[in-house]
């Protein structure tokens, strides 16, 4: 049904011409149900997906309007800031310029545009959005954000959404025997069980099983064993008559520091698929529902499909990952734990930006990151991979502007070294470094990836892989560690673009500066030219899969090593855990290894997606198997990986300006004969369809109103591309340098840039659809 409903997109996104249609996607500071949360910011940014479908669609103009009263906007009056038509082609970030908002008030607004032709759409459907604590005193750390409960005995967060309940029936009911019900509901959630159940006596309970794990389909796996692998038990005392009953879980405890836990005014919540119902009084079966709780998700956001079966699935598995993991409305990993680390959330960050238009819950989970850090060296240089990735989702700069300072000090560059590199084993690491970071414990240390392996000879404890190798391809730690400086050039890279685009150009050259020295410092003392290889670190020889594919990953090999480390790469097959594979895929991709990534995402080793889906998760897990780490989790999200590389890196879309002004679409399918795709942005919803027919291509794009792409076309000998059945070439007389005889020959396109292996062309909003020889 996705797959109808898709074409039909497609093939609604004709050339006519035609008037906008009015706005839709209303964000109120980047809440897309601000009615929900309490908005503390005394001037909030307003965003809207231009509703012009036309080729080339830019807006040319808007006007808001905002009112403390819905009837007025009815009537298209405003009485708290009607901004007048404003030309502009501005549809995201419109910062309030009315007059002073109060504090613990309803407001409503709305949208209209007008196109290139200066034609006006109709208003937009309003949106009602609430102002909290506009004063933001009394926080435990600076924009914390708190429940507020409302005059009506509602729960609201502030500056984000809060997650809720929602009522799953199961897809499988089996009754073992007259006294044992057993309940399948297709996939984990985190939630609990509502059931009704009719009894003659006040003496019956029912003892209530839920598991995220069964044996033989038709029994909750009760025996978790070293796994954090959901499991509950509960009873329930019965009540004479005929009640209903929601299973009241024990609290969640948790003993790592910066665990969060759910609000009190909420019912506890554990992973679970399966439950199990031991009841001699009579249980109503129809009533048995799964009490899901999800954050705000649409499902409609996204989708994607291909020529492979096991891709198709590993989407899926991630999709809903990222669905259902961040019930705590922020980033956490997976139910033991409960905790934000910065690793784990950039990868769900990246993933939830793929699947679903979120953008505040990754803003939050940041800020919280920044004064409640975890240990490991690599995690606090993500926060600032972190801030980059919501400033090009969002173009937003307010949180980056904010803690600029703090993103600073993330990098690690105190702890720079005469030679140039990082260390956090050279006596740098001082009480005064740990509180510039916000780190309060006794254990900063590098991590390179996790687990870490057991020692030869030794007992496996339970967060340890089986091997000395770990997860870690046996990587030798020294003072000068690749991946720590790794990740600091590329830390320092993104902060450098941070501070040009807040307009601080001496910074930005500062930084750069120091790019360009850790950088050469990497490829001076970690890179072995005799094997064209990357080192460990300064003092050994051993060289592993995480000591190249990060430097790969980051854009630091030379183009004439890129060969070398790549073999190297491919050497190691999948040597690190579900958390390095994000970097592997990366690396892969950006070296034009696409069929040997598509070959990892779609295999069914131990070591791989498929196999969470073998053992019987519905999430992806936390270790590629309980053999690797025998106290995992079924339900982390920073195994999710193949979310955010299908759509950036099979399809190649990525933004080339903040809040996709500009997209990059690059696709490298692989052997796919067809992949279809709908990804979200700030602005709108881009769709691609790629079809592989023999020696022939077709690839479909959509872009939405108010953005430009850099569509990468294969360049082949033929030169024979065409777009919409019109070719899109054409070559000048005497010569045969396809280089210097690409010229435009069609409207709303423009060659950028040819190779020998690409051609570039700059779109405009609407379809395209272009095809061409593949040989």
């Amino acid at each position: 049904m996705k797959t109808v409903l898709f074409a039909i997109m497609i093939l609604a996104s004709s050339s006519a011409a035609y008037l906008p249609s009015p706005p839709e996607g209303l964000l109120c500071d980047l809440l897309r149900d601000p009615v929900k949360a309490f908005i503390t910011d005394q001037k909030p940014e307003f965003s809207w997906i231009v509703g012009d479908t036309n080729r080339g669609a830019v807006q040319s103009a808007f006007q808001i309007l905002v009112c403390s009263d819905p009837d007025l906007l009815k009537k298209n009056q405003a009485d708290v800031w009607d901004s007048g038509k404003v030309p502009s082609d501005q549809s995201v970030n419109v910062e309030y310029n009315g007059k002073n908002l109060l504090p613990h008030c309803r407001y409503w607004w709305k949208v209209r545009t007008w196109n290139g032709l200066d034609q006006p759409s109709a208003y937009s459907q309003s949106q009602e959005f609430l102002t909290g604590d506009l004063r933001r005193d009394q926080l435990a750390w600076p924009d914390e954000s708190r429940w507020i409960k409302t005059e009506n005995g509602e729960w609201f967060l502030e500056n984000r959404q809060r997650a809720e309940y929602a009522s799953i029936k199961p897809k499988k009911i089996q009754q073992n025997s007259p006294s044992v019900g057993f309940y399948d509901f297709g996939r984990a959630a985190f939630g609990t069980l509502k059931l009704t159940v009719r009894t003659t006596r006040d003496t019956d309970s029912a003892v209530v099983y839920l598991g995220e794990r069964c044996i033989a389909d038709s029994i909750v796996h009760k025996n978790p064993g070293r796994s954090n692998i959901g499991f509950k038990r509960s009873v329930i005392a019965l009540k004479k008559g005929r009640h209903t009953y929601t299973v009241q879980l024990p609290r969640h405890v948790s003993h790592y520091p910066n665990s969060q836990v759910l609000a009190e005014h909420m019912t506890e919540v554990a992973p679970f698929r399966y439950a199990e119902i031991f009841c001699t009084s009579q249980v109503d079966t129809g009533s048995v529902r799964q009490q899901a709780l999800f954050y705000y998700f649409d499902e409609n956001a996204s989708h994607f499909t291909s020529s492979n079966e096991n891709l198709n699935r590993v989407w899926e598995l991630c999709k809903y990952t990222l669905k259902a993991t961040p019930f705590l409305a922020l980033y956490a990993d997976g139910n033991r734990e409960r905790m934000p680390y910065e690793a784990d959330a950039y990868i769900q960050q990246l993933g939830h930006y793929a699947v679903d238009r979120e953008y505040s819950v990754g803003r939050y989970t940041n800020q919280f990151l920044i004064f409640k850090p975890a240990w490991p060296t690599e995690w606090h240089m993500h926060t600032v991979l972190m801030a980059w990735a919501d400033y090009l989702q969002t173009g937003n700069l307010e949180s980056v502007a904010k803690y600029y300072l703090q993103f600073k000090a993330k990098t690690l560059l105190a702890l720079t070294e005469t030679n140039g590199l990082i260390s956090s084993r050279t006596g740098k690491v001082t009480p005064e470094f740990l509180k510039s970071i916000h780190f309060k414990g006794n254990n900063f240390e590098d991590i390179v990836d996790w687990p870490k392996g057991t020692p030869a000879g030794g007992k496996q404890d339970g967060y340890r892989g089986p091997t000395p190798e770990g997860e870690r391809d046996g990587y030798v730690f020294t003072d000068y560690n690749t991946v720590v400086n790794s990740f600091h050039c590329r830390s320092l890279l993104l902060l450098s673009r941070l501070a040009g685009a807040l307009g601080d150009s001496a910074e930005s050259q500062y930084l750069n500066s120091r790019v360009t020295q850790v950088k050469e410092s990497i490829n001076t003392l970690l890179f072995d030219k005799n094997r064209g290889i990357y080192v460990d670190g300064i003092g050994t020889n051993h060289t592993s899969l995480h000591a190249n594919m990060f430097p790969l990953a980051f854009g630091l090999v030379p183009q004439q090593y890129i060969p070398s480390v790549v073999k190297f790469i491919k050497s190691r097959d999948m040597a690190c855990s579900v958390y390095g594979a994000q970097y592997l895929l990366d690396a892969l991709y950006s070296a034009g290894e696409a069929q040997y990534a598509l070959d990892l995402l779609t295999r069914e080793s131990k070591r791989s997606w498929m196999n969470m889906i073998r053992v019987g998760s519905t999430m992806t897990t936390e270790a590629w198997d309980e053999y690797y780490k025998p106290n995992l989790t079924w339900n982390h999200a920073w195994g999710s990986a193949p979310a955010n590389i299908i759509v950036r890196k099979l399809f190649g879309i990525e933004p080339l300006e903040p809040a996709f002004r500009t997209v990059k679409i690059h696709p490298q399918p692989g052997n796919l004969e067809f992949a279809r795709l709908k990804t979200p942005t700030i602005r709108g919803y881009i769709y691609c369809d790629w079809l592989h027919n023999g020696n022939r291509f077709t690839f479909t794009v959509i872009l939405p109103a108010n953005m430009r792409g850099h569509v990468y076309l294969p360049n082949t000998i033929k030169n024979d591309l065409c777009e919409s059945g019109q070719p899109l070439l054409k070559k000048e007389q005497n010569t045969s340098n396809v280089q210097n005889t690409v010229t435009k020959i069609l409207p709303d396109m423009k060659v950028l840039e040819t190779t020998e292996s690409h051609i570039i062309i700059s779109i405009g909003a609407g379809r395209y659809i272009f095809s061409g020889s593949l040989e």
